[in-house]
């Protein structure tokens, strides 16, 4: 029966973690990429055991296993996803061997191996079929070595442990388990919880306290010095980094503790309370808003889930005494913490709960048993069979059905999503593959416009010889970045990567290098791809300062809320406009604007522009709004004193756009409030930057 238990999660894990994993989820965001990103500097000889410098500090076990699966299989996507993937999957199987090895034995010692066999292998299938944890599991998230590592510790401590024959536990398996829990720290933040677990769950042998307590506790102490020393050895390097960087400790939770007065909005009980109460909900009532996390916010745990997650809390509780029973509400009650813990702007949130998984499964096991078995002795003895054979079937065809709607929900459902192409950052991967296939010539350099200036996983899957730089074409200092970009070279030629906008977001600005390039340089060519087209530039001027305008107009707005504008300028392509004057825009109905600011000291306010474009009779006719930040993309409350910013937006006015005269007008706002700040003496919070005269379309 294991072997046919077995054979039903290896196939489920195949399913739903391994099939077509290099195409859904279509792509490889940041926060993926960072981890292939550290995997190559270890195959560069980088090693270490915290990464401080991406994600607010990443634990390095991760790094090593897609370091090995590069090794194997290139920088490509199925390298990156298949050790988390593996991880996910390794961990039902290893849930399984877990419930069976806590509910294999009664009170007594002796064998109960139908219990141990319902209590894992109910668990560990619905874990399997889990759609909140499939979604994470095929996700390169690092959090996904946690419960694998956790539930193997556990398993072979349970099995080395406990006196089997008359004899002590085996201490192999001990060691193992050192081994394993000696890993767990550096998977991910939550396992920073898992020692106040095994400390509580250890103490609680000692209760209740009688004569023969520290008896026990002498005869197990050879055992007990060996799993915390084989704990400790394997750990030793990564808590002596943090013994010597201790401010690494705290990197990423400081900016997530719910107990900061900024975070908890001066109301630090009501929020803790309230995080405790969202995460409860996830036993059947409320899910995870994530997409990267789950599907329509559709709870952790179905009805019929949640009605025997509850029950088997409550019969756990009922029997504490039990070792099992004491683990597992341990484990769910410590491993919940991480999450409750942390306050973000959305939440119930799966991932922070990943390290609770097994024991949330497996207390549906323990239900599901304690149901069965109330049933079977409150019916008569010539009908048990009988029931046991109803229950039982029961039980598969549940199982079964919930698999085939998770495997429907995710293939068909979640990988439909219109929004999972931008999610994913898929364009990144289709451009890296595009250009590794394009034959350079020297001295050529690419291009590419998008929201942040690099990004992970680009440098993960591009292997070109040519380099390519990942730019945020809406930054105030694009110029000049480009400029010391190209001066590295002899006689560059650029290809720009002009991305076809109508399927996704990439922050756009892809006119502004245009521009900058046609002021520049000579346009050569342009090829045709699905998703984007390429540009080629030669003969660029080297000899002198890049910029997008050669002076600013001065002005002197200022504002109510404290900041001032200092300067515009106006163009389009290579060429500047004056403010002052009527602008005409025909062929290309394009423009860029830059914007000098200042800021007063102390300034706690992010503010944003509307630059907006109104018809001859007021009507609004043209909208683009963008948050102002400087060349480190800081917001507004973050200037120094005396600090001058300029920013550059671009506007792409319609085609339908009726040809007449049109104002371009500013309003500047709060992006908290969205109450507008008005110019000081004038009291108005529009300001008239430009006037324009829009032409036929030739």
């Amino acid at each position: 029966m294991t072997g046919a238990v077995l054979l039903v999660l290896a196939v489920a894990v195949i399913l739903l973690r391994l099939y077509r994993l290099t195409e859904i989820p279509p792509g490889i965001f940041y926060d993926e990429g960072v981890h292939g990103v550290n995997a190559l500097r270890v195959l560069r000889g980088e090693h270490a055991v915290f990464y401080p410098e991406l994600g607010n500090g990443l634990e390095a076990l991760i790094a090593y296993t897609v370091a090995l699966a590069t090794s194997l299989w290139g920088r490509t996507v199925l390298a990156i996803r298949l050790p988390t993937a593996l991880a996910s999957a390794g961990a039902v199987l290893a849930t399984f061997w877990l419930g069976r090895s806590l509910f294999g034995e009664d009170e007594s010692g002796r064998a109960a191996p139908w219990r141990g066999l319902l209590v894992g292998g109910v668990g560990a299938a619905l874990l399997a079929f889990s759609l909140g944890y499939t979604v994470i599991g095929r996700t390169v998230f690092r959090g996904n070595l946690l419960p694998l590592l956790l539930c193997l510790s556990l398993a072979f401590l349970w099995e080395g442990w406990k006196p089997r024959a008359g004899r002590g536990g085996t201490w192999w398996q001990i060691v193992l388990a050192g081994v394993c829990l000696g890993l767990v720290p550096y998977t991910y933040i939550a396992s920073r919880f898992v020692p106040v677990l095994l400390l509580f769950f250890g103490l609680s042998y000692l209760l209740p306290y009688h004569s023969g307590t520290w008896q026990r506790v002498r005869a197990n102490l050879p055992h007990i010095c060996l799993f915390l020393g084989t704990t400790a050895l394997v750990a030793a390097p990564i808590l002596l980094y943090f013994v010597l960087h201790p401010d690494h400790f705290f990197l990423r939770s400081r900016h997530l503790w719910v107990l900061d007065q900024d975070r908890s909005l001066g109301e630090p009980l009501k929020a803790v309370l309230h995080n405790v109460w969202v995460h409860l909900q996830v036993f059947g009532f409320r899910g995870d808003p994530h997409w990267r996390h789950n599907f329509g916010s559709q709870p952790l745990l179905n009805p019929v889930e949640a009605i025997f997650f509850w029950f088997g809390v409550g019969m756990a509780l009922w029997g504490w005494q039990r070792p099992g029973n004491r683990l597992l509400l341990l484990w769910l009650g410590v491993m919940l913490l991480p999450a409750m813990l942390a306050r973000d702007d959305l939440v119930p949130h799966f991932l922070r709960m990943i390290g609770a998984a097994p024991a949330i499964y497996l207390l549906i096991g323990v239900g599901v048993w304690e149901a069965w078995r109330l049933l079977r002795e409150r019916s008569p003895a010539f009908q048990r069979q009988a029931i046991s054979i109803a229950i039982g079937t029961l039980i598969c065809s549940t199982v079964l059905v919930q698999g085939i709607l998770t495997y429907r929900t995710y293939f068909h459902d979640w990988a439909e999503i219109p929004e999972l192409y931008e999610l994913y950052e898929s364009e990144l991967g289709e451009a890296a593959s595009v250009l590794n296939k394009q034959m350079a010539a020297e001295e050529t350099v690419y291009l590419l416009p998008y929201r942040v200036n690099g990004h992970p996983s680009f440098e993960y899957l591009y292997e070109g010889a040519a380099p390519a730089h990942i730019i945020h074409a809406k930054g105030p200092d694009l110029a000049p970045r480009i400029e010391a970009i190209l001066g590295a070279l002899q006689d560059p030629a650029v290809k720009v990567l002009d991305w076809k906008n109508d399927s996704f977001w990439t922050g756009d600005g892809d006119e502004n290098i245009v521009a900058l390039l046609s002021k520049y340089g000579r346009y050569v060519d342009s090829d045709e791809f699905t998703n984007f087209r390429i540009h080629t530039y030669a003969d660029l001027a080297l000899d002198r300062p890049w910029t997008f305008y050669e002076a600013l107009e001065p002005l002197a707005v200022r504002y109510d809320g404290g900041i001032v504008l200092l300067g515009v300028a106006l163009g389009q392509g290579g060429e500047q406009l004056s403010a002052q004057e009527q602008l005409h825009l025909d062929r290309s109905r394009t423009l860029w604007l830059g914007l000098r600011w200042q800021t007063r000291p102390g300034l706690e306010t992010d503010f944003a522009v509307s630059l907006r474009l109104h018809g001859e009779d007021g009507t609004l006719a043209y909208q683009n709004d963008a948050v102002l930040g400087n060349s480190d993309f800081a917001r507004t409350s973050l200037w120094s004193e005396e600090e001058t910013v300029d920013t550059l937006f671009h506007l792409d006015l319609q085609e339908e756009l009726p040809p007449g005269e049109y104002e371009l007008r500013l309003i500047v706002y709060d992006t908290e409030t969205l109450t507008p700040t008005v110019e000081t003496d004038v009291w108005e919070p529009e300001k008239v930057i430009a006037r324009l005269r829009l032409t036929e379309l030739q």
